[in-house]
């Protein structure tokens, strides 16, 4: 940008001031009816948004670089430039052009960032939008917050790295602050994937954060919301504050509460079985996750809490039933499911509306929404109260549908209100006698006045009488100068014409006033109508937030409901034993992506810690084995969330954490190869367990030597085994060695995924059967995969030689023994003699004449000279 000197206009001096206070930011400076973008920060705007970049001469020596876009389509380009990962400035002008002379007032009235977003248009319906703050307190010891401005939804925690991790890649925030001297620290432990901000190191001081933090809430001290000891996690919830505040947003009136996160409430899983179990997202683009195959909720608070739900599954065993018996009355109940899925429905997003109230951002049009989702609210309490399910008619309870304020809505707002407060129209006929004359004014306008001529003309007689306007004198009666004589004398004369006379009337003049600015004053009647109804809006907050969280709790039920009445799923039975029993699971998600005409093989899992603690699974690839892993754990999660799950018969001992190991890919970036991964997450599994623990373990050992793989894996069942906590441990594997320590480990049971061949073909039956599985038919899954079939042969041919060789030799000396293939007529072999006889044989045919059988008898002399 230019530098500033004497000779710019006063224009640009504005500019540059407000643009000196936000050098990070985009500036989008409001001038008329556009947004006007200068220097780099149009060049910016220029790549991003695809609009035309042309320089200007602002009076300063050099010209600078300009470009804009109409101001109405600010929500537009406001979005691509924050999804591109830019922060914006918004600088508006503060005062009424018209009524100021010299240069306009401006300022950034909101900037924009991806952690503080409110436009709809940057918002997923569907998820959350959260700013996270993480604070370092040392060197394994961190406080987090997280809160969606567009919600008002505000959680901390503190706990150690592995925990901060976990709530970062759960709660997947938009934008993460933290203290500027920590930035290399950051992406060393949590990565690069998170869009950040840092903030200067004074922000995340604790008596700051107090004080900060007592201020938004009003309140002498924070022992209300139970966090008091959680002095990390404070300091990080007021630096939250603090951005927020920085970031030009004072009006956080619907931020009201703080939850904490405890790690002993839930069912806990690191980042990498979150992965694992695509519970969330999927390695494939588009694929499908369990969050995709569970969610059929028909509100997006409902669809916003499930995603909470599945990442923080509940350890509480009464609240777990709690669940399942409200899942199981409404499969019953089908009238009361229908009825409050519909009404749910209309509700429209809640938690979202009434948060656009303190932000300034509510159009009449949501306003009105509010109104109806109160009554839907009305008729969802009655029926929770007739429910004879104690749950429901607890949440029925503490719904609250503000008779008053729905009443005043409802009385106040246009039943078609328009979808922007500024021009108007917003509020109903009756409410005002004042809005209701000038609105007869400005309607009527020209029947009054028509009135008013055949009154005047049939009094005067003057036939030729007309009613004209003009900038100069208003609104006037012109008389020809034919009937000049029968002017009353009450009547003023304004202007003389050629041949006519214009005068003015008390009642003309009156009418006049009246007209004369009826639409401005409509307008501002309406808007201080509209501002007092938001005001009165603003002391609502926390009931109508409340009604959000419940109708999400109803509607995230309810989805449970549905899935387990259209999909066959069944009530499971949670307990505080350690034995886990299901009969024919299905792993939802797959089941759900069959073609048509295909079932899914349901298969049983028994796990105790005194027969069976350990399965070891064998199987050919692509049998199944690795889906039978993952289903054991969905299912487990399914029952800790409250949802019915897919199996005939499940018996789940309530469980404290699941791990996984299933699969794993090269962190080249960081060094790490696919074993050093691998090593690491089940480094992460042996030092965590406890006797309450799920441990799904896949093709552990794999990334290394054959002997070292086996040593390794063979030495984590004995540890798992012989440990104290004794986890329940499902451990598919290709090393079918391990099946011996079927014998010399009690609770060790094998177990393979069943196949039949038929001719040179292997069919997958995918079921679970006793015993273990000497056999991985890789050969047959690359003849699958289209390689060619020579390679195949060989492949075949090589595998013979080694199943012959002595069990006692090492694989060293087996490979040694391995025969190379006899030579083959090669193409390339162009001094060959035989080459050279069939190709003068070949040349001297006449394909045209040869007979089939003559063809046969030439292949016959060519096959006798190639033995």
């Amino acid at each position: 940008m230019a530098k500033a000197t004497g000779t710019e206009t006063p224009l640009m001096q504005q500019h540059n001031a407000i643009k000196k206070r936000y050098p990070d930011a985009v500036l989008l400076f409001r001038v008329g009816d556009f947004y006007e973008t200068f220097g780099g920060d149009a060049i910016i705007a220029s790549q991003v948004l695809g609009i035309t970049l042309t320089k200007r001469n602002n009076g300063s020596p050099s010209s600078s670089e300009l470009a804009g876009f109409p101001h109405h389509a600010m929500d537009t380009y406001l979005h691509k430039l924050v999804k591109a990962g830019y922060r914006v400035a918004v600088c508006d002008q503060l005062e009424d052009p018209k009524t100021v002379k010299g240069i306009v007032k401006r300022g950034v009235t909101e900037m924009v960032t991806p952690g503080t977003a409110t436009n709809d248009k940057l918002l997923e319906h569907n998820s959350n939008n959260f700013l996270a703050a993480l604070h370092f307190v040392d060197e394994d010891k961190y406080g987090i917050a997280f809160l969606d401005i567009s919600t008002g939804e505000f959680f901390l925690a503190e706990g150690d790295r592995e925990y901060a991790d976990k709530l970062l890649q759960s709660f997947k925030p938009a934008e993460v602050i933290f203290q500027r001297h920590r930035q290399k620290q950051f992406k060393e432990f949590f990565g690069s994937k998170f869009y950040t901000y840092t903030l200067d190191e004074w922000i995340f001081q604790d008596v700051y954060a107090q004080e900060t933090l007592l201020k938004h809430f009003q309140t002498h001290s924070l022992k209300g919301f139970g966090v008091e000891e959680l002095s990390g996690g404070l300091i990080a919830a007021g630096a939250v504050l603090h951005y927020l505040r920085d970031t030009e947003h004072p009006n956080l009136q619907h931020i009201a509460s703080m939850q904490r996160i405890d790690r002993d409430d839930f069912l806990w899983m690191d980042r990498f079985t979150i992965r694992n179990l695509e519970l969330l997202g999927s390695g494939v683009e588009n694929g499908q996750t369990l969050l995709r195959t569970l969610d059929n909720t028909v509100s997006p608070m409902g669809a916003r809490l499930l995603k909470r739900w599945l990442v923080f599954p509940l350890k509480d065993i009464t609240k777990i039933n709690e669940r399942l018996d409200l899942v199981e009355y409404l499969i019953k109940d089908v009238d009361a499911r229908t009825k409050l899925s519909q009404l749910i429905k209309q509700c429209g997003d809640v938690e979202r509306l009434v948060s656009k109230i303190p932000l300034k951002k509510i159009n009449p049009r949501e306003v009105a929404q509010i109104g109806r989702g109160l009554q839907q609210v009305d008729t969802i309490k009655k029926l929770c109260a007739e429910s004879e399910n104690s749950y429901l008619k607890r949440l029925g309870d503490a719904l609250n549908p503000c008779h008053y304020i729905e009443e005043k809505i409802q009385k106040e707002i246009t039943e078609n209100p328009p979808a922007t407060a500024v021009k108007g129209g917003m509020i109903a006929s009756g409410i005002s006698n004042e809005l209701d004359d000038l609105r007869n004014i400005a309607s009527n306008g020209k029947q009054y006045l028509t009135q008013l001529q055949q009154k005047e003309a049939e009094e005067t007689s003057i036939s030729s009488l007309k009613i004209g306007f003009n900038n100069v004198f208003g609104y006037f009666l012109e008389v020809t100068n034919t009937h000049k004589d029968k002017v009353p004398a009450t009547w003023t004369r304004k202007q003389t014409l050629a041949n006519a006379e214009r005068y003015i009337t008390p009642e003309l003049k009156e009418y006049e006033e009246k007209i004369t600015g009826a639409e401005d004053k409509i307008y501002q009647l309406e808007m201080s109508l509209y501002e007092a109804l938001l005001n009165e809006l603003q002391t609502y907050l926390a009931p109508i937030q409340t009604n959000g969280n419940i109708l999400a709790i109803i509607d995230c039920l309810l989805c449970f409901a549905y899935n387990a009445n259209h999909f066959n799923y069944k009530k499971p039975l949670l307990h505080e034993g350690h034995e886990l029993v299901i009969k024919e699971g299905r792993h939802p998600v797959i089941e759900r992506n069959l073609g048509t005409g295909e079932t899914y093989i349901a298969n049983d899992i028994e796990l105790n810690k005194t027969e069976q603690q350990i399965i070891i699974l064998t199987g050919p690839n692509m049998s199944g084995k690795s889906a039978l892993l993952r289903q054991t754990a969905l299912i487990t999660l399914m029952a800790h969330i409250g949802s019915f799950v897919p199996a005939s018969d499940a018996f789940v001992p309530l469980t404290d954490k699941i791990f996984t190991r299933v699969g794993a890919s090269d962190n080249l970036s960081g060094g790490e190869s696919t074993f050093m991964v691998e090593m690491n997450e089940t480094a992460s599994i042996i030092n965590n367990i406890t006797d309450r623990s799920l441990i799904l373990l896949d093709e552990i050992g794999r990334g290394t030597s054959t002997y070292d793989g086996i040593s390794i894996a063979w030495s984590i069942v004995e540890f798992l085994q012989k440990s104290p906590c004794q986890p329940k441990t499902l451990f598919a594997t290709h090393y079918h060695e391990l099946n011996e320590l079927e014998n010399k480990l009690n609770s060790v049971k094998n177990y393979h995924v069943t196949n039949k061949e038929v001719g040179n073909k292997i069919i997958f039956l995918r079921k679970l059967a006793p015993g273990g599985s000497t056999h991985s038919f890789g050969i047959h899954v690359a003849k699958m995969a289209g390689m060619p079939p020579a390679l195949i042969d060989r492949a075949n041919d090589v595998l013979k030689q080694l199943e012959s060789k002595h069990v006692d030799e090492s694989i060293e000396d087996q490979v040694k023994q391995i025969a190379m293939p006899k030579m083959q007529l090669s193409i390339f072999d162009a001094h060959s003699q035989t080459f050279e006889e069939i190709r003068g044989l070949l040349n001297n045919i006449d394909i045209n004449r040869l007979t089939p059988v003559e063809a046969l008898l030439k292949l016959q002399e060519i096959k006798e000279r190639v033995k």
